[in-house]
């Protein structure tokens, strides 16, 4: 049981992040991953059916390049569960019952293992299958090209090829920290990537490799601006110290606890001006 739920608040972080990225992410996967050329597309309402627990994770209403419309289901799987295809049937059979369209159905699977879930059923009265994607088959250069952080970030599931794993570890890490403006951006991603980091093997330690050099970054850079931060504040004491209350430069030093030599430059400056 413990295992259990661990695996559970497991799914439901990914679950998190690929619901908070999805408007930025979901163009790139449905034309890179899926290999769809949509001309228009129209959000759908996702209350498929009020009983269900489970709300589709992306639900549009599409016309492709090529005149054809239909409905498109994308869903972001991490287990491998074998109850997916009865869940996708489901789906179906509603979808298409309020939409009277074809409908186009997808699970993309996360992990970078091969996944075993059934994607069809056949009866003697029904037939159904639904598209079975593993984002790791599609090349991680593919997300690497965006201008979205969100996009970028899923190159940590794609596949790496022939590429030095560090080395494409590193890149994933360059490109996110190069377009994100803010430290608080910057350490939600971050955040997020070591959680994505989890689905892929044998990836983890070149990721915190990698990572170490973006913290002695950000630890030397924060250290230089607490000092900068700091003569600002010393350099507005001593002033106040000699302007105002006319004080020596030895008081002063004593005072604002800084060497002499400081509060002579202080001087030296303000009678200047």
């Amino acid at each position: 049981m413990p295992n259990q739920n661990y695996n559970r608040k497991q799914a439901s972080q990914y679950d998190k992040i690929i619901k908070e990225n999805l408007e930025v992410t979901l163009p790139v996967i449905i034309r890179d991953v899926l290999g769809l050329n949509i001309l228009l597309s129209e959000e759908l309402p996702d209350d498929v059916q009020h009983t269900k627990e489970r709300k589709p994770d992306a639900l549009k209403k599409v016309t492709d390049t090529d005149g054809n419309t239909y409905v498109l289901q994308v869903e972001f799987q991490v287990e491998d569960e074998k109850e997916m295809v009865y869940r996708m049937a489901e789906y179906n059979i509603m979808l298409m019952r309020r939409y009277q369209l074809p409908i186009k159905q997808y699970v993309v699977f996360l992990k970078d293992t091969s996944p075993i879930m059934p994607t069809s059923l056949e009866t003697e009265h029904l037939k159904f299958d639904f598209m079975l994607i593993r984002i790791s088959e599609a090349s991680y250069k593919l997300f690497l090209r965006s201008n979205n952080p969100e996009v970028k970030m899923l190159g940590i599931l794609g596949n790496f090829g022939k590429e030095d794993s560090y080395k494409a570890v590193k890149s994933i890490i360059d490109g996110i920290q190069s377009i994100t403006k803010g430290d608080f951006a910057e350490s939600r991603y971050f955040k997020q990537l070591r959680i994505f980091v989890q689905l892929r093997s044998n990836v983890e330690q070149q990721f915190e490799k990698a990572m170490e050099t973006v913290t002695k970054f950000f630890k030397e850079e924060n250290d230089f601006l607490y000092r900068k931060g700091e003569e600002k504040k010393s350099h507005a004491v001593v002033e106040n110290l000699i302007v105002k209350l006319g004080l020596t430069d030895e008081q002063a030093a004593e005072v604002a606890e800084v060497d002499l030599a400081y509060v002579k430059k202080v001087r030296a400056e303000l009678s200047g001006k």
